[in-house]
Formats: structure tokens, sequence, C-alpha cells
């Protein structure tokens, strides 16, 4: 069993609802077990503007998938939510990023982990530093609370939920 760490989010039709359907069906993938998750956030935009803020949230998995066949779980649970790929940065109903898989250093074309951005986003660093703040970060030997105190994001992030659920 390794554990790892899923970034959720959404800004098309009800995001909350996306992400909470996100989080049950993470935990209904056969060799995976959901173990935590963290508060929801309501997100600004990074990349584009424009466009529908977001909800964020983090989650903790223990698992027996390998990355790619992780990778590909949690593309099928983004498919059976309606996302679609069009353009870098769109609006979508579901976005599921797998930021870190143990301490493993993965540099692939189609899988990199720890998620390649994740030090510079408060939204993704804002629920990790809720449900693993003591992760250390395998590339910067830093932990998750470390990178936040660090953080030159100045994109606002807004607790809407409060949900530390354990396993």
């Amino acid at each position: 069993m390794v554990t790892a760490y899923i970034g959720i989010g959404s800004n098309i039709g009800d995001p909350l609802a996306n992400c909470r359907s996100a989080l049950e069906r993470i935990g209904q993938i056969e060799g995976v077990r959901l173990l935590g998750s963290s508060s929801f956030y309501r997100t600004e935009p990074v990349g584009v503007s424009g466009q529908e803020w977001f909800v964020n949230c983090a989650a903790e998995i223990s698992t027996t998938l390998l990355p790619h066949e992780l990778l590909d779980a949690l593309l099928a649970v983004e498919k059976s939510l309606d996302r679609r790929r069009e353009t870098r940065w769109a609006p979508r109903t579901i976005d599921l990023d797998i930021l870190f898989y143990g301490q493993e250093i993965i540099r692939k074309q189609d899988l990199f982990i720890p998620h390649p951005e994740l030090h510079k986003r408060r939204f993704v660093l804002a629920p990790m530093n809720e449900l693993a703040s003591y992760l250390i970060h395998p590339v910067y030997c830093v932990s998750i609370a470390g990178l936040m105190e660090r953080l030159e994001d100045e994109s606002r992030v807004e607790l809407l939920e409060h949900r530390l659920h354990q396993e």
C-alpha cells in the first residue's frame, strides 16, 4: 500500500457537489481506500481570468495501484463526471491530479509526480496543509507547511465548508 494525495477541483455546474461526488467515486476505485479529505475551499482561478471561481479540496488515499493505474482510474472518474479537455486552464466539471504518490518522483510525458506546480499554488497548498502539513515534498525537501510559508501566490482562497474527514 502506498499513501497518495489527490487534488480535486471544479468550477462548472455545482462545483461543491462535483467535488463531493469525485471524493465518493475515488473511494469506490478498486485498490483505493479513502483515508481522509480536507475542507472545501472557494478559490480564485489561476492562469486564465474571466471564469467562475473553483471549489478545491485534497484527498488522502492508500492504494495498491501503480502510479499509471491510479492515473487511469482518476481519468475514468473525470470522464464519469463529464470532464471535457478542450483547452488548458479551461473551466471544468472536475479536475483530479495526483499530487504525491508516496515519496516517488516520476517525470514521464504523461505523468509528473509530485505535481510540478503544486508548490506555487495556494489553491493546492491550503487544503494539503490542512490534511498533511508535515508531508515532505520529495523534490524540495520542505514540508507542506514550509511551502505555505514561502508561497508567493497572492490568489484568494476562502474556506467554503469545514470538513476534515478521516477514516
